[in-house]
């Protein structure tokens, strides 16, 4: 091994060992992000295992507040140059908001446009630095709430990490750069969730389909996506989508979003392209 990549090794413990220390359950990672030990279970054909086996290589499920078993698991993976912290476990129950601006999204505007909607603001928290520029915010969720893992689902650029997910974690070098925490930040506590984002990440619950949502809900959409200024476009319309095929209104909504959207500027191709990418990430048909 290089001698640079066993300096990363080295970091990635010590900073794996500090979170630790501080009640957050950690595993190693590779430079590609993903968990360093191979399963051992990869030929197997029976039942998913999490663990119960008690050798490694069970991904998030590895994951240890123990200094003894991090160190062990650092110690069968020395090629790991980074280390994942596990979302959903006690005691701070954690909840990652993964905001990406690449592509050409810009997820922190997205973020505060929901929040504008719903009426949160995001608290002061532990902020960790992409190396592509993007940002994890940690926050905290109440014990007794699963919140599941999500991509673009809010809005596009907007990842989610709960129960079962995992974040990497801040002192990490992966093959595309270091992360860091943003300065003032490192030693904040994760922040409790705005109740209404909460609501947000949670699944909608789910109505049989002969029992629509409220139909006023979709006017309410249509002028969001009626409302959007350039640059918002795309996103509202999205957003607006997603929320309408997951409250079962996808199909009535479609020409009334399409026709706001146009309104504001997009072409009827790009609006219904749009849709469409809604209905696909919601698991709806278009």
């Amino acid at each position: 091994m290089a001698t640079t990549d066993r300096q990363a090794t080295t970091l990635a413990l010590a900073h794996a060992l500090s979170a630790a220390e501080r009640g957050l359950a950690v595993l190693p990672l590779s430079r590609t992000k993903l968990p360093a030990l191979r399963s051992p279970h990869h030929d197997d054909s029976g039942p998913a295992c999490h663990g119960e086996c008690g050798r490694f290589g069970h991904g998030v499920y590895d994951a240890s507040t123990d200094p003894a078993r991090v160190r062990e698991m650092f110690a069968a993976a020395p090629w790991a140059t980074g280390y994942g912290i596990a979302c959903g476990l006690p005691p701070y129950h954690l909840i990652g908001v993964d905001l990406d601006t690449k592509s050409g999204t810009d997820a922190p505007a997205a973020l505060r446009e929901l929040g504008l909607r719903h009426l949160f603001t995001v608290p002061d928290t532990v902020v960790v630095l992409t190396p592509s520029g993007g940002r994890h915010l940690w926050l905290t969720g109440p014990p007794d709430v699963v919140v599941p893992n999500s991509a673009s689902r809010l809005a596009p650029g907007i990842d989610i990490r709960g129960a079962s997910g995992y974040l990497v974690g801040p002192g990490s070098r992966t093959a595309h750069g270091a992360y860091g925490t943003l300065p003032g930040t490192a030693h904040l506590p994760p922040a409790a969730c705005p109740p209404a984002l909460l609501r947000l990440l949670l699944p909608p619950p789910r109505t049989p389909h002969r029992a629509l949502a409220d139909p006023g809900h979709g006017h309410g959409l249509v002028h969001f996506v009626l409302t959007a200024h350039e640059g918002q476009r795309n996103t509202r319309l999205f957003w607006a989508a997603c929320r309408a095929y997951e409250n079962g209104l996808g199909p009535a909504l479609a020409a009334p979003l399409t026709e706001a959207a146009r309104r504001t500027g997009l072409t009827e191709q790009e609006a219904r392209a749009t849709i469409a990418s809604a209905a696909r990430m919601t698991g709806r048909r278009p």
